[in-house]
């Protein structure tokens, strides 16, 4: 006798996952500099806001394509973050998808329901909870799933430059602002 049938474990989990959107790609780089050269001047993308996250090692800059699509250049801050990894293994490229649910857990429930491997769960910080489909679960891509309080398409009105995210004198908070360093 076999298990239940994929159909059959598909209908025990939400209908859909409930994606709102695809938020931006993220290109993993030992220098920021190198992809905005790129994307911000050869392609003509525009800053849209940046910062470290220190808990994560990295150093994150986004810009806007014409059209609307989001990079995100993340770039190690420290030879221990994961991206360090990344970069040591695969060298400079596409690193993750990110995608917007309504509800990740929601949409965590779907993708294991439908037989992916889902990692990585964190919903501890209520502005910004996530986890991940492993690559080799995802067709060979890293796909990072979340929600989110904070609007990520508008610069933040604080009026941090693209140059103060090179220099380190941004942070993100504990809830997802990008804020000048103090000192």
């Amino acid at each position: 006798m076999t298990g239940p049938s994929v159909d059959d474990t598909v209908a025990s989990v939400p209908p859909d996952a409930g994606l709102l959107r695809t938020d931006h790609v993220a290109v993993a780089l030992h220098d920021p500099r190198d992809g905005v050269a790129l994307f911000g001047g050869a392609l003509g993308g525009r800053f849209l806001f940046g910062g470290d996250n220190d808990r994560q090692g990295i150093r994150i800059v986004q810009l806007v394509l014409p059209g609307g699509m989001k990079i995100e250049l993340i770039s190690p801050l420290r030879d221990d973050a994961p991206v360090a990894r990344f970069l040591e293994r695969r060298g400079p490229g596409v690193h993750h998808i990110t995608l917007i649910f309504a509800d990740v857990e929601v949409a965590v429930a779907r993708l294991t329901g439908c037989g992916y491997e889902v990692v990585d769960v964190d919903l501890g910080n209520p502005h910004w909870r996530e986890a991940f489909v492993r690559p080799r679960s995802g067709l060979g891509t890293l796909l990072q799933l979340t929600d989110t309080t904070v609007r990520w398409d508008e610069p933040p009105p604080s009026g941090i430059t693209l140059d103060d995210v090179l220099a380190g004198r941004v942070v993100f908070t504990d809830d997802e602002q990008a804020v000048l360093r103090e000192g």
